[in-house]
């Protein structure tokens, strides 16, 4: 007996779909399941496209929603960084966790089954956000996998005090030490933190997760280091446990110096991730005309073999005052900015929010549709894979170890006068699958 059936799901574009079996929160089979076989629960999806469990790899979950409290007048990241450090002080446990529980909750709405958030950890907040993940993580792990980043926003040297916190929060259970590269007085300090975060994730065995390069321009070197994180990364021997998030200054390098800085982030194994909507509203800011629009070149760093992903960032505060904490909107908004409008970029882009998302994340192996997979598994309103960005499909089921812990059904109808030329025919609505009904759109005859 099996836990959940889904049958009938559209995993592969231009294949037939097939049935997943679920046992024990694995995939136990992928093909076909026989007629009357018992399970717990079956659904039929009849021919939806099914994915992966989406990866948001960085977000800010500490952070989110403090837009209403307090926003950002001049946009800047200076103003985003001067905002968020007073809204620090006062911070509470229970004021961080409702926050970040209800954001967390419309992530796993939307899809998402694992988050790597960004609790900042400094003299400011001290270690609040840090703890606060570190108890949802336990608690909400019925819903969603999180890892937890100890992140030094303040920066290590400019905030005294800051190492020990690092140091406390490893000792207390953070899954990755973070970094903020850029935010030092001087390029020698912002080296010197490279390899305070690097040697800290050496001797503690975690992965490393900076966030650098994030201007438009690399005028100022602290914005210029994704070349000396690489090789940093490769001294260190961490290759495959280093991300960078943001790189926004890259694109501003010519041609052949953008190449260079992908080939030695491919090489060194450091991965990247875009953050466009945090990207776009930051940049530019002192652009009076000709206004850049920094988001990192995803089609080189992919055609150069770099990991990359994307994720959300800021929900709604200082930093981003946008925001539902969904892939696939994020996902939408790097297809336009980044030019990427072909099948194969939406191959591409909703790859990066899965499988390249979990190579970010280290959990790769068990990750995808196959038997032995964990079973995080969404079911998308949409009959293409070409259509996931486009469509905005609803996210029909969300599979967490193979239980449904979110559905989403909605239905729409389109009320207009009566087509004279029909009006002899008879009515023959499209009838509605099991999951919602896809006859969105229905015509209600006029009495």
């Amino acid at each position: 007996m099996y836990d959940l059936v889904l049958r009938r799901a559209l995993i592969a574009e231009g294949r037939p779909p097939v049935d997943i079996a679920v046992s024990g929160g694995t995939i136990a089979l992928v093909g076909e399941v026989a007629a009357g076989t018992p399970a717990g629960e079956t659904v039929d999806c009849g021919g939806l496209v099914v994915v992966p469990g989406f990866i948001e790899p960085h977000l800010h979950l500490d952070k989110a929603l403090l837009d209403t409290l307090s926003p950002n007048p001049e946009g800047t990241l200076a103003g985003a960084i001067e905002v968020t450090g007073r809204l620090k002080r006062e911070f509470t446990h229970a004021s961080v966790r409702a926050r970040a529980l209800r954001v967390l909750r419309w992530a796993v709405a939307n899809g998402t089954t694992l988050i790597r958030a960004h609790p900042d950890v400094d003299p400011i907040g001290g270690l609040t956000g840090l703890d606060v993940m570190l108890e949802l993580r336990e608690s909400q792990s019925h819903l969603v996998d999180l890892q937890v980043v100890a992140f030094p926003q303040e920066g290590i040297e400019r905030a005294p005090g800051t190492y020990d916190l690092l140091r406390e929060a490893l000792r207390r259970g953070a899954d990755v030490v973070g970094g903020c590269a850029y935010n030092e007085t001087d390029v020698d300090a912002c080296r010197r933190h490279i390899d305070t975060v690097l040697g800290l994730a050496v001797e503690f065995g975690v992965p490393a997760d900076l966030h650098a390069d994030f201007a438009d321009d690399t005028s100022d070197g602290r914005f210029a280091l994704a070349g000396a994180i690489a090789d940093a990364t490769r001294q260190y021997g961490l290759g495959g446990r280093v991300t960078l998030g943001h790189v926004t200054s890259l694109a501003a390098l010519p041609p052949a110096e953008r190449a260079e800085v992908v080939a030695r982030l491919a090489e060194a194994g450091v991965a990247v991730v875009a953050l466009p909507a945090t990207d776009l509203h930051i940049g530019g800011r002192g652009d009076a005309h000709a206004v850049r629009r920094g988001v990192t070149p995803v089609r080189e760093l992919i055609d150069g073999g770099v990991v990359t992903s994307y994720s959300s960032n800021n929900v709604r505060n200082a930093f981003t005052p946008f925001g539902n904490a969904d892939m696939l909107d994020i996902g939408l908004l790097l297809a336009q900015t980044c030019h990427m409008g072909s099948p194969a970029d939406t191959a591409r882009i909703l790859a990066m929010a899965t499988t390249e998302a979990a190579r970010v994340t280290g959990v790769h192996e068990g990750y995808g549709i196959h038997p032995g997979a964990r079973a995080d598994l969404v079911v998308l309103g949409t009959r293409r894979h070409a259509d996931v960005l486009t469509d905005r499909p609803d996210r029909r089921l969300v599979v967490k170890r193979g239980r449904v812990v979110a559905r989403t059904v909605r239905t729409t109808e389109l009320l207009d006068a009566p087509d004279p030329e029909a009006a002899d025919a008879p009515d023959t609505p499209d009838a509605p699958d099991v999951l919602g009904d896809d006859a969105a759109f229905r015509r209600v005859r006029a009495a």
